[in-house]
This record gives structure tokens, C-alpha cells and sequence, in this order.
């Protein structure tokens, strides 16, 4: 392959992977193409990328870029998936995918996560940590829970004056009933 067309296939693997910050390297090599059509829509239908490269192309694309550590020291051809909401939830679907016999000898080769590269082994630990959507829940939750403590407390304060203030009420009401009760005159004899 001459060096004007490597220059062309580097700028538009540059250009395509502009925006992506994380992502993931996955081996394809052995699927058969039923089984590569089968991944291919199942991961699109998931919103995830997967573009099969030479990693040394891949390499020259991504240079000064937080996807080139993915490429060091790697040789012969991987496949580069990104998308989805976050690296965590990318993770959770390569990992899910990984272990469905059907997808054979699909397998994780490492991936980059903030500029730092992941070891396949890391991105199983990724794939359990909690994705974006239960993150912000539980940030909600944290962010919400002293103030659902102060109204308690509040309502339960007011909840007992209103206790005490009922209690006393009602004994006031039994002796003014008694005080109109006109007393039994005596007999006349």
C-alpha cells in the first residue's frame, strides 16, 4: 500500500474517531460472517460502533489523540467499538456479548478510559461498576436524603404538638360538658 493512500485511510479513521474519547478493542478474526452480520446489528441496535482496523493505521490515526494508548505494542487487526452512553455501559454489552457461546471467538482485547488504557481483565472490573443512569441515582438519592430527614423530623415535631394540643383539647371539652350539666335537685320531700 503506497503512503498516499495510508494518508488517506489515516485521515479517515482521524476523522470518524474525532469525537470518540473511550472505547474498547475487541477481536472479530474467526466469526463467520453469519455471526459477524448477527454482532454487527446486534451492537448498531445498541447504538455501538464496530469498525475493524489494522492497528498500525489505527495507531497513526490516533496519535496525540486519548485513543492512542489502546494501540501500543498491539499488531495484526482489532476492532474498535464505541458508542453507547458511557465507557461503563459500553463494557457491560462487549462483556455480555463475550460470554454468549454464539459469539465465538468474539472476545475483549483491552480499550482506553479517560487517556488510560484498560487490559481485557480491566474491562470485566469496568463492566460491573454502576453505569451513568444508577450513578445519577444514587446522587439523587444522596442529595435528597437530608432533606427528607428534616422534613421528618419537622412532621413528626408538629405531629406531637398536634397530639398534645388534641389531648388537652378533648379534656377541656369533657369539663366544660360537666360544668353545664345542671346537678339532680333534691327531692322534695
Amino acid at each position: 500500500m503506497s503512503k498516499y493512500v495510508k494518508n488517506l485511510i489515516s485521515d479517515h479513521l482521524r476523522e470518524r474517531l474525532k469525537d470518540v474519547n473511550d472505547a474498547l478493542l475487541v477481536n472479530v478474526i474467526g466469526l463467520k460472517s453469519n455471526a459477524t452480520m448477527r454482532l454487527r446489528n446486534e451492537l448498531a441496535s445498541k447504538n455501538i460502533q464496530l469498525l475493524v482496523v489494522k492497528n498500525s493505521m489505527a495507531a497513526r490515526a490516533t496519535e496525540g489523540t486519548s485513543l492512542a494508548p489502546m494501540f501500543e505494542g498491539l499488531t495484526g487487526t482489532s476492532a474498535i467499538c464505541w458508542g453507547c452512553e458511557d465507557i461503563v455501559s459500553l463494557a457491560k454489552e462487549i462483556t455480555k456479548l463475550v460470554r454468549d457461546e454464539k459469539n465465538k471467538p468474539f472476545e475483549a482485547r483491552g480499550g482506553v478510559m479517560d487517556g488510560e488504557r484498560l487490559s481485557p481483565e480491566k474491562v470485566g472490573q469496568v463492566a460491573k461498576w454502576p453505569g451513568r443512569a444508577e450513578q445519577l441515582a444514587m446522587l439523587v438519592g444522596q442529595i435528597l436524603s437530608p432533606g427528607a430527614d428534616l422534613v421528618s423530623q419537622l412532621t413528626s415535631m408538629g405531629g406531637a404538638l398536634a397530639s398534645q394540643i388534641e389531648q388537652q383539647g378533648e379534656g377541656a371539652e369533657e369539663a366544660l360538658a360537666e360544668e353545664a350539666t345542671p346537678e339532680a335537685a333534691p327531692a322534695a320531700g
